[in-house]
């Protein structure tokens, strides 16, 4: 049976080490690349270019995965940098705007997680806490540095008719590394499980023929110790249509 190729957006790091001469590397955490292998997918990284590459980059995959990282660009969502925003990289943020695009333009699932959720959202429309202190409901940590990242952190709440209730229940923990979140939601998106102070801690597309699934927390970090999270990636590899 064919091997579904799954595309991981890669992110881009600078080594300060004069072995490598300070060059750039093109890297995924490896958690993503051992969830699609375990899931029965073959990982394929796409590395930050051209937003023109993008529909080249699609027609090659069966499905895209968008992975955390920096923090997504205000301007996106046409607001000013606020004092709490951490590092962005606009040319990350145009190619990976342009792989979900292209994605949605070709019909290729879309399973986006943290920084990837908020990505999507915003280039579907929504816009972003830049800061959850901009949240007047935030009660819950949602980093949970220093706390080992195969431990869970807080509970979420899930939609009992949606796509993650079957793998999660309506009730589970998740860990949590973020300080941005999602604000005004994209039309097209619907929220589907909340953590306790009522951050969307995940959403799917809500036209039939679009499959989008993202999730504020980290999967690739707990799917060796919790295994409903490596039901998350058996479920986009081999279901996920």
């Amino acid at each position: 049976m064919t091997k579904p190729i799954i595309g991981i957006a890669a992110n881009q790091h600078y080594l300060s080490n004069q072995d490598f001469f300070n060059q750039p590397f093109t890297y995924s955490p490896q958690g993503f690349v051992n969830g699609i292998h375990q899931a029965g997918g073959l990982p394929l990284l796409l590395p930050i270019g051209s937003p023109e590459l993008a529909a080249d980059y699609i027609e090659k995959i069966d499905k895209l995965l968008l992975p955390g990282g920096q923090d997504v660009s205000p301007c996106l969502y046409d607001q000013e940098p606020r004092p709490k925003l951490g590092v962005t990289s606009i040319e990350r943020d145009s190619f990976e705007t342009a792989l979900i695009k292209e994605a949605i333009k070709q019909g290729k699932p879309i399973f986006a997680v943290c920084r990837g959720m908020q990505l999507l959202n915003v280039t579907l429309g929504g816009t972003l806490y830049q800061d959850l202190s901009e949240y007047e409901k935030w009660q819950v940590k949602h980093d949970m540095y220093p706390t080992p990242p195969a431990f869970a952190l807080h509970t979420i709440s899930v939609k009992g008719d949606s796509s993650l209730a079957p793998l999660l229940g309506e009730k589970t923990q998740v860990n949590s590394y973020h300080h941005q979140a999602v604000n005004q939601l994209a039309e097209s998106l619907v929220p589907i499980a909340w953590s306790e102070d009522q951050v969307i801690e995940a959403v799917e597309s809500r036209e039939a023929n679009t499959r989008i699934l993202g999730v504020q927390w980290h999967p690739e970090l707990t799917h060796e110790t919790d295994p409903k999270e490596q039901d998350l990636f058996d479920f986009f590899v081999q279901e996920f249509e």
